[in-house]
Formats: C-alpha cells, structure tokens, sequence
C-alpha cells in the first residue's frame, strides 16, 4: 500500500496594523475581544479565564487584567498597533480596560459606545396595591 503524502502549510502569521477592540462590560464579568476591520477576532480573553472568580470577575481591575492578556497576544502575533474601541454594557471595566492599551503602545483612534438601548422594551409589572 502506498502512504498519503500530506502536505501540511505551515499557517503564516499575517500583519494587521489597524483594528477593532470590542470591549463587553457587564456587572459580572468584562469581554475584551481583539478583530481586524472586518470584524474576524483575533484575539480575546475575560476577567473569568484571567484566573477572576464569583464577583471578583465584575471589577475594574480584573477588566485591565484581561485587557493586558488580550493586547499582548494581539500586538505580538498580528503587530496590531492602532484600534477603534467599541464599548458595550455598564460595568465598571469599561474605563479600566480602555487605559490598559497605553502599556502595550497600542493607539486609540476612537471611542464609541454601542450600548443596547431598548425602544419601548418589556411590559412593565403590575401596579402594587397596598
């Protein structure tokens, strides 16, 4: 019998100088993804997989934390060096996360916040009588 010949690439590291910073803030726990323009990830870590349990996870220092995680693989492997910073949800990593970037000589370019607002929402409760 004769062997398949398998001819494996070796995946090449590709540079991407500008890209997105998706930052989730919620009370319990911060998201920091790093994506290119198009919005592929490239990089991404949490308060949780930082090592961050129960309601430490909500804090703004566990937000840095995985901030400096998250840049670090993004700016060694891809050279990521200028981002836009898209911040959505109300926890208190939102401000943390954001000056975590200035240690690792990453640029922001701008700041937006996408936080979801309802229009019109949920019905409310009933009126308490007492």
């Amino acid at each position: 019998m004769a062997e398949a010949k398998t001819t494996s690439k070796k995946k090449q590291r590709r540079s991407v100088p500008t890209g997105q910073l998706h930052i989730q803030a919620t009370f319990n726990n911060t998201i920091i993804t790093f994506a290119d323009k198009k919005g592929n990830v490239l990089a991404a870590s949490s308060a949780g997989a930082c090592g961050f349990r129960g309601s430490k996870k909500g804090t703004a220092y566990a937000a840095q934390v995985a901030a400096e995680k998250a840049a670090e693989t993004a700016k060694t492997s891809y050279g990521l060096s200028v981002v836009d910073v898209f911040i959505k949800g109300v926890g208190l990593g939102r401000d943390a996360a954001v000056r975590a970037l200035g240690d690792f000589g990453i640029t922001v370019d701008s700041i937006k916040d996408v936080t979801g607002v309802p229009h019109g929402g949920v019905r409310p409760r009933k009126a308490r009588r007492a």
